[in-house]
């Protein structure tokens, strides 16, 4: 017990003990500056420099853009603007491939290139056929009660709509005779309208002109679009007076009567209508008498 206890004491007196640090001038060995330290202060000065030094370095990993140089590490910004800039070109690409569908149905509502596939009804309907012997066309008693309260909230409605489906009312973009009718069998998508020179040319509902230029074949061409995806075409006007972006209401203006073009031989419209990406017949939307 006597040596552990020496031995404590022996230790306790190393660390405790005190000494002094002495800076001289190396010439004179004139004291310049000088440090009572102890084994124990050095120890837990040390240690506390340590400890302090560790905790800026984390500080200054986990706060400051240095952590960027250190291997293993990544910017939370950069993640974040990588992220934005896979969105924005995911979305690019979605906006890219619909302007160049776009484009592409223009391209053929100009050139008039439609493939005409003939589709036989019958053999379509031919496999939904049921014969009606086998059903039992009986009304039910559930049905019935239906029916008649129906009727009866019908017959006070005060604010009943006709919500009948029905095809849209267009004007007649311009007064004159139809010279050569809709032949989708020619490739000729459109109506030639016979009319006065300059004679005003007129938009036949309320949409958007999406081009308005001149064309060596068709002269100055305005296409215009409108609602449930209906396309009107004008070619062959003498001027025009809508530009690209521009919105016209039904009746209004948009250019003239006119004779421009290598593909016509007098004052005449050439008006197409088309419905989804598929030419129509205006005859059957728009009377020209």
């Amino acid at each position: 017990m006597e040596k552990k206890g020496r031995k404590r004491k022996e230790i306790k007196r190393k660390l405790l003990h005190k000494y002094r640090l002495v800076i001289l001038n190396e010439s004179t060995f004139e004291e310049k500056i000088s440090f009572k330290l102890s084994r124990l202060n050095v120890f837990i000065t040390g240690t506390l420099f340590i400890i302090v030094l560790i905790a800026l370095t984390t500080l200054l990993i986990a706060f400051t853009p240095l952590r960027e140089y250190i291997p293993g590490y990544s910017s939370t910004r950069l993640k974040k603007q990588a992220t934005e800039l896979t969105y924005r070109t995911d979305s690019l690409v979605n906006v890219l491939e619909y302007t160049n569908r776009y484009l592409q149905n223009i391209r053929m509502v100009l050139r008039g290139d439609v493939e005409n596939n003939e589709i036989n009804r019958d053999s379509l309907f031919e496999q939904f056929k049921i014969d009606p012997s086998t059903v039992d066309l009986t009304p039910i008693r559930e049905d019935s009660i239906l029916r008649a309260q129906v009727a009866l909230e019908d017959k006070y409605n005060l604010f009943q709509r006709n919500v009948n489906g029905r095809s849209p009312v267009l004007f007649s973009p311009v007064s004159g005779v139809v010279s050569h009718d809709y032949d989708p069998k020619k490739k000729h998508f459109a109506v030639d309208i016979v009319a006065e020179k300059d004679a005003p040319v007129k938009a036949v509902a309320n949409g958007t002109v999406i081009f308005s230029e001149w064309t060596v074949e068709t002269g100055y061409v305005i296409i215009m679009e409108h609602e449930e995806g209906l396309i009107s075409v004008y070619k062959h006007n003498g001027s025009i007076s809508k530009a690209q972006g521009d919105i016209v209401k039904a009746g209004e203006v948009i250019a003239s009567v006119g004779n421009t073009g290598e593909l016509t031989t007098g004052p005449h419209l050439h008006f197409e209508l088309w419905n989804n990406g598929s030419p129509v017949n205006p005859s059957d939307y728009i009377d020209f008498k």
